[in-house]
Formats: C-alpha cells, sequence, structure tokens
C-alpha cells in the first residue's frame, strides 16, 4: 500500500516525497493503512510528516536528527506558524516508531531516574518480585505513594531515616477525609507496603507500618444498588446493532449483564479464549486465575454478529477493539467501564454508582429471587470467599421476613 490511497494528486505525492523523510513515506503511509485509518485520517497524518520532512530541510536537519527533541522543536514551530491538530503529535510519535522499527534513526537515549523514580521504580520491583503482585496493583500504589514522598520531603533513598511514627500518621490524619473510607482504607494499605519494603531493603530500622491507623468502615451497610430486569432490557436495546459500534457495545453489555463479568475481564478476553465448540469463555480473573464460563446462546450470537460484521479489519487478538484507528483492544479496564456508564445515560437510568459492578448486582439479585442460593451465586460471579457474597443476602426480603420477630401489639 502507497500513499495513492490517501493522496489525490500528484502534486502533493511529489510534495510528500520530500526532504529527508521522503524515501520513508511510503513505509508510513503502509503502516497506517495496516491500522485501519479511513481516507481523512490518513490524509491528515501525511501532511503532518511531509510538512515535517520540509521543516527539517529548510532547518539543514537530516534523518540523523529526528529524535523526540527534534519533533518537540517542530510542534512549538507547528503551533506558531501553522494550523495545529490534536492529532499531530501521535502522527509523529507513529513515525519515530517505525523509522527505528528499520534501524533509520537511533534508539532514544536511556532516561536516567530521578531520585523519587529510583525509589517507585525499586518498590515496584520489590512488589512484582517479592511479593509476587501485578503491574495494576503497583499502579494503584503511585498516587498516595507520590504525594507521600513529596509531602515527607523525600530526597533519595538515604532521606528516609528521617522519617518517624508521626510523620506517618499525621500524613493519614491530613489524606483521610480527601476521598471515601474505602479509598483511604487503600492509601494505608500502600503506606504499610511501603513502611514494609523499606524496613526490607535496610532504608529504616523501625517498622513504621505499626503507625498507620486503621480506618473503620462497615461492611454490608447499604445495599447493592442493581436494575430490574426491565431496565437491563432497556439498556440493551439503547444500543443501534446496525451499526458496528452498536454490535460491539451490545455483545459487551451481554457479556456483563448475563454472565456478570468484570471490565478487566471484558478488556483483556482474547479470540483464542472462546471455544465454539465446546461453547465456553476462558476467563483472566483476578489474582491471575482462569476460569471457564459457559457461551449463553443470546451471548454467543452477539459476539459472532459483531466478529463476522462490526470487527473492523486487524492483527489484533483482543476481541473488543477500538473502532477508531489504531483498531487494538483497550488499554484498559475503564473503556468498558465508559461504554457502561454511556449505555445507562442513553437507557434513561440514574444510578448512584454508574459502572460496569451494577450489572453484577443486578445478575446477582435476579439469581437470588429466582431461587439461586448464596453458594451457587458466588460461584456464579466467581468469589473466592463466602463473606463477599453475603451482602446479597440483605435483598432476599422473603427469607428476612421469617426471621423477623412479630411486631408487638399485631401487624402494622
Amino acid at each position: 500500500m502507497t500513499i495513492s490511497a490517501y493522496v489525490r494528486y500528484s502534486s502533493v505525492h511529489r510534495r510528500l516525497h520530500e526532504g529527508p523523510l521522503g524515501v520513508y513515506i511510503d513505509r508510513y503511509a503502509a503502516r497506517l493503512s495496516s491500522e485501519g485509518h479511513c481516507y481523512q485520517s490518513g490524509a491528515r497524518c501525511l501532511r503532518v510528516v511531509g510538512d515535517f520532512s520540509r521543516w527539517l530541510e529548510r532547518n539543514q536537519l537530516d534523518l540523523g536528527d529526528v529524535n523526540e527533541n527534534t519533533v518537540e522543536r517542530y510542534l512549538r514551530f507547528r503551533a506558531r506558524d501553522r494550523r495545529p491538530f490534536f492529532s499531530d503529535r501521535p502522527a509523529l510519535g507513529r513515525l519515530l516508531t517505525l523509522l527505528r522499527e528499520i534501524d533509520a534513526i537511533a534508539s532514544p537515549p536511556p532516561m536516567m531516574p530521578g531520585p523519587l523514580e529510583r525509589i517507585e521504580q525499586d518498590f515496584q520491583q520489590y512488589l512484582l518480585q517479592e511479593r509476587g503482585l501485578s503491574d495494576v496493583t503497583f499502579i494503584r500504589h503511585l498516587p498516595p505513594l507520590r504525594t507521600f514522598l513529596q509531602e515527607c520531603g523525600v530526597e533519595g533513598n538515604g532521606s528516609f531515616a528521617k522519617l518517624t511514627a508521626a510523620d506517618v500518621t499525621h500524613f493519614v490524619e491530613r489524606h483521610v477525609h480527601d476521598q471515601s473510607p474505602r479509598s483511604a482504607q487503600s492509601m494505608c494499605w500502600t503506606l504499610r507496603a511501603f513502611t514494609r519494603f523499606l524496613l526490607y531493603r535496610g532504608r529504616i530500622t523501625v517498622d513504621l507500618a505499626t503507625a498507620v491507623p486503621s480506618i473503620r468502615t462497615w461492611r454490608f451497610r447499604t445495599l447493592p444498588e442493581h436494575l430490574s430486569i426491565e431496565q437491563v432490557q432497556r439498556v440493551l436495546n439503547s444500543c443501534d446493532r446496525q451499526t458496528s459500534l452498536g454490535k460491539r457495545d451490545y455483545a459487551i453489555l451481554l457479556l456483563l449483564a448475563r454472565l456478570g463479568l468484570r471490565a478487566k475481564e471484558i478488556a483483556t478476553l482474547t479470540l483464542d479464549d472462546i471455544d465454539w465448540q465446546l461453547g465456553q469463555l476462558s476467563i483472566r480473573g483476578k489474582g491471575r486465575r482462569r476460569a471457564c464460563m459457559p457461551l449463553l446462546r443470546e451471548v454467543g450470537m452477539a459476539m459472532a454478529e459483531y466478529l463476522a460484521h462490526g470487527r473492523p479489519h486487524t492483527d489484533d487478538r483482543h476481541v473488543f477493539v477500538r473502532t477508531l484507528a489504531p483498531h487494538i483492544g483497550f488499554a484498559s479496564s475503564s473503556s468498558i467501564s465508559q461504554i457502561a456508564v454511556s449505555a445507562l445515560q442513553r437507557a434513561g437510568l440514574e444510578v448512584r454508582r454508574k459502572g460496569t459492578h451494577i450489572f453484577r448486582h443486578s445478575l446477582a439479585t435476579e439469581l437470588l429471587r429466582s431461587g439461586a442460593s448464596l453458594t451457587e451465586i458466588g460461584q456464579v460471579l466467581r468469589h473466592q470467599q463466602q463473606d463477599t457474597t453475603r451482602i446479597y443476602a440483605k435483598v432476599d426480603l422473603n427469607a428476612l421476613r421469617q426471621l423477623g420477630l412479630p411486631w408487638p401489639g399485631g401487624v402494622q
């Protein structure tokens, strides 16, 4: 594939081949085509790369001068003397990646981490190798950890000796009300893990984890918010199944509503996880555990419709990919959550906590009302502990009525 797929005029074709990057413009166009860029998107990216190549020539720069610093200089020029577009930076980033893949330019020099970055890297290595945790867990530790390091004035590994139990306790007292009680518990979890890491590495001699206070919360204090069968159907009907986007969102919502999958489990689902003959899905659950789920007929038909008539052509093995180029899998579970939020808004439903978990709660509540036991519900939702399923006992009103004492003086 050459630039002819995105360029209609011979004069523009010639201009794109000017400058030190002209000999690579056809490869760049082929990359755009393989990623699924439409005519408008591809033409815009090519115009930016062509203008960048001519800017290099005017400034007497050659291919060896192309790197992130040169791109930043050009983007400043473009912001001043051109009409910049939000896709300019990604287009040039894609160019640098291509040139490095074919060894046309040198790899970027390794960034020298600062003192705080070295602490984060050391802590990450400890969590991954010594504790066996995942990258996602470390990412959740980062926001409170960075705030703690900045407020405590930590400048390097050698400055931890001045930390005291009062520093840790006062930090918690300052930030305990910043967010919800669950977020405060997560912050304390980060501090305990980090102070134990410091003790393990010999940065401190006193176990400061004991100075981290506990945040009291009351489990099962609220009823799990859920949708009725009619409301779930309204959400499903809000998808325009005549479009590729609607086919994809409908299949995702069915996985949420009928199988109770988590957002991360849907985002990481690949084509290899589907066994069409046995009618099963292999799910990557919490704690790196694998589970087999039945591929219900309704869910299987929706997924097959999307794969056959809605999924863009791509080499990516994820089942659900972006509709806009590049057609790759979702970067995180937040994209699945946003699909659920948009569907709830289209259906006109006002819920306290918008997201994917309301579909798990709705499935569990409906199973309970249909006569399923808490043990069976826990197996469907793949809970590792029975206490996790106990929250649904509060919505079983018929069973609770049998436990209630009669009202003095008769029925009110």
